[in-house]
């Protein structure tokens, strides 16, 4: 490729310099800088996480109220969903059925969240302290060693969460593509 100089990108129109430029040697040139603050930035936050607790801590007992009533209230509405799927008798669809499946592990891990939140925060049964990274201690009232058992697994709500979304994914696809191709009624599986 022959070298391109100032002088000569001046005289050409400017099509014919915006193609010049990119067909070059230079790999500056070609390369977007965007690529390359995007790389960082993503080098960034996989190096640097901050903690994402499954179970979070609410500060007041105002905040830990209103969650606790959300989520009591979304395990009722996915109940109610339920209702509604089987009595309109929907849920002989493939789609359909793994939405109810979906919304029976958010029923699920709604319940389990309320209840680790109850322990952590409200039952008096438990103490827990973070200690390291990775680690946390209980400490339990004497006699209620279950507690700290229960309020571990609770800590698990993921192994709920995740199923409920990946039935939820699969049933909307389904339906996706049954009204995509004019099956809708007709995958009775």
């Amino acid at each position: 490729m022959p070298d391109i100089r100032f002088k000569d990108l001046m005289s050409m129109s400017h099509c014919n310099r915006m193609a010049s430029i990119q067909s070059s040697s230079d790999p500056r040139a070609t390369r977007p800088q965007g690529h390359i603050f995007a790389a960082m930035l993503l080098l960034v936050l996989f190096c640097l996480p901050a903690p994402a607790l499954a179970i979070q801590s609410h500060g007041g007992p105002e905040g830990l109220h209103a969650h606790q009533m959300a989520h009591l209230f979304f395990a009722f509405s996915m109940g109610l969903l339920i209702y509604w799927l089987r009595r309109r008798g929907l849920v002989t669809e493939q789609g359909w059925r793994f939405i109810q499946y979906g919304a029976l592990f958010f029923i699920a891990w709604n319940l389990n969240a309320f209840f680790g939140h109850w322990l952590e925060e409200l039952s008096g049964l438990l103490i827990t302290e973070r200690i390291g990274p990775m680690q946390i201690r209980i400490t339990t009232v004497e006699g209620h060693g279950w507690a700290g058992v229960a309020y571990y697994l609770a800590k698990l709500d993921h192994l709920l969460c995740v199923p409920a979304l990946i039935f939820l994914f699969l049933g909307l696809r389904r339906l996706l593509r049954a009204s995509i191709h004019g099956t809708a009624g007709e995958n009775r599986s």
